[in-house]
Parts: structure tokens; sequence; C-alpha cells
């Protein structure tokens, strides 16, 4: 099936057509960056200029950055707080006259390494983070994805937020080089593992493809890895999920 695949995320919204049988992309990625202040109105309209962008006419998946139960945004802390308790499927399907699926971002892009990636056919307990703007995260046990874990908000030891202490963001804003903020976020898997106890950490977002700049830092007992889809993830499961639900 060819499915529209958005990933929206804090600096950008990503998408292109994806094959959801192997998770191919069909076309070349189009991004536009995500307008700031992300208000609902202004993402919606981004939605529907990558609709446009491909003149797509099927399904649509996106990966957003909340807790989405039921189509409805729950949570937000990478964008406008007026979208908390906004029907968001039916918002995209409004604009873009198309049956819209929307997903927890990092859910979606650890579905497409359920599938497709690293995590297929693992049978133990796996935590897939994905490091952007924000810190987002997928628990998968046996197979199966637990929704909306959203692990970037859990609190350590120091008092502050994963993500207020070791997402990508940080590391520019603190102009870190990436020894600095792998050793950063290796206290933020140590904590994960204390926590968990999982069999596999997998690295996700933009830093997944510098993974081999700062693996020496990373000093976790719990065997970590990059994710092999590294940042087009988001794009292949956020289809994936969207033609499950058709």
């Amino acid at each position: 099936m060819e499915v529209l695949g958005i990933d929206i995320g804090g600096s950008g919204i990503k998408g292109t057509i994806v094959d959801t049988k192997t998770g191919e992309f069909l076309k070349e990625r189009h991004r536009i960056p995500t307008p700031q202040p992300a208000t609902i109105d202004d993402i919606a309209e981004t939605v529907k200029a990558i609709v446009d962008h491909f003149k797509f006419e099927g399904p649509v998946g996106c990966g957003f950055p909340s807790v989405i139960q039921n189509g409805v945004v729950k949570t937000a802390s990478n964008i406008h707080k007026s979208w908390i308790n906004v029907n968001v499927d039916e918002v995209f399907g409004h604009i873009t006259g198309l049956p819209v699926h929307v997903f927890n971002d990092a859910d979606a892009a650890g579905a497409a390494e359920l599938q497709f990636g690293c995590v297929k056919g693992y049978k133990g307990l796996a935590i897939f983070l994905t490091i952007g703007t924000g810190i987002g995260s997928a628990i998968i046990n046996h197979g199966q994805l637990i929704p909306n874990s959203e692990l970037g908000h859990v609190y350590l030891d120091n008092g502050m937020k994963v993500e207020h202490f070791a997402s990508d963001a940080v590391r520019k804003k603190e102009d870190l080089n990436r020894k600095e903020w792998g050793e950063r976020f290796n206290i933020v898997l140590k904590y994960f593992d204390k926590l968990f106890y999982p069999d596999l950490f997998v690295l996700g977002g933009g830093s997944s493809k510098k993974f081999h700049k700062y693996a020496e830092t990373i000093t976790v007992k719990t065997p970590v890895k990059p994710a092999e889809l590294l940042n087009q993830a988001g794009i292949i499961g956020a289809a994936l999920l969207a033609s499950r639900a058709l």
C-alpha cells in the first residue's frame, strides 16, 4: 500500500510517499521548517503543503510530538498549548480532504524499527529513544509496542527533565561537542537502565547518524545501537501505522 508518511518535529516537518510493505521511500523526502509558534492553523497548513507537494490523494499517516489517544492531543511540550484536547485526526483530515491518522512520533518511529529495523523479531525488552528537539520514546516488549511512554519527560536525579538535560536541542544551545553530549546522554541511559532493566537501547532521530562520534562515551551495561532506519523511521512508521488503521 502507498501511504504518505509525515513526521512532525520541533524544527522540521518532513514527508514522503512510503511503500508500507517494504518500508521504502517512493519519492524524495520533502521538508518544511516547523512554524514558530507551532499553532494549530500553521501546522495544519504545513501538513497540507506536504500533501500538495506530492499531489497525493490517498491515506496519510502523521507522527506528532505529543501523547495521542484516539486521535486527540493530550500533551504539548514542543508545540503550542492550544493543541491540547484537539482531535488532530479531524483537523488534518479536514484541511487535506484525506483520511489522516496521527500517532505519537516516537511510537511511529519505534513501529518502523519493529517492522523493518533492528527490533524486528526481537524477543526482549527494547527501549527506543528518538533524539531531536526533544527526546521521545517507544517501549517494545517481546514484539509489542507500548504506546505513549514519553520517557523524555521523566525527571532525573538532578531534578531536570531528560529532554531538558540531553536532547539534541540542548546540545546545540549549550554548544556541547559530541563527546560532552554523549557523556551526558550516558547518564540518561544509566537512569533508564535502573528503572526498566531493558535488554536493548535503540537510538533514533538525527543523532543516530552521528552515533560513531559519541559511541565511546556510552558505558551503560545494556547494549546500545543506532536505529537501522536512522531518522527516516518516523516517516516510515507513520505510514505503516496509518495503513493498519484503515
